[in-house]
């Protein structure tokens, strides 16, 4: 019963942060790609803040897998680099923790384009 409970929360909490994607897409002029860029920014700042961190703890990958877990992600290992190398980790470790996910969306992104063919939008 535990397992069901962990999932959904994951789904609720994941899903409330795809509606206020979508409701921006819907009922704003944004762009997606200036969304995009809300949802990390938003992310990493409620990180820094410190109010992120306990929606991950509450939701797991609800809160971790959508755009603003991205900027949690950069956020997080940038405050761990800062804390064990300086003022110098600021720069560096956000990308080494987040490192690994942008590497799989580059090599899958590589594939999706080498493998099908792309569609211009009506």
């Amino acid at each position: 019963m535990e397992t069901l409970w962990t999932f959904a929360k994951a789904f609720v909490v994941g899903g409330l942060i795809c509606d206020v994607g979508q409701a921006l897409i819907l009922h704003t002029k944004l762009t997606n790609a200036r969304i995009l860029v809300i949802f990390v920014v938003s992310g990493a700042l409620l990180t820094g803040l410190g109010l992120y961190k306990p929606l991950v703890d509450f939701a797991g990958a609800g809160a971790t897998v959508p755009l603003t877990g991205f900027g949690y992600s950069l956020a997080m290992g940038a405050i761990e680099a800062v804390n064990r190398y300086g003022w110098i980790g600021a720069f560096s470790g956000g990308v080494a923790r987040a490192a690994a996910g942008v590497t799989a969306a580059v090599v899958f992104g590589l594939a999706n384009a080498l493998l099908f063919t792309p569609k211009a939008k009506r």
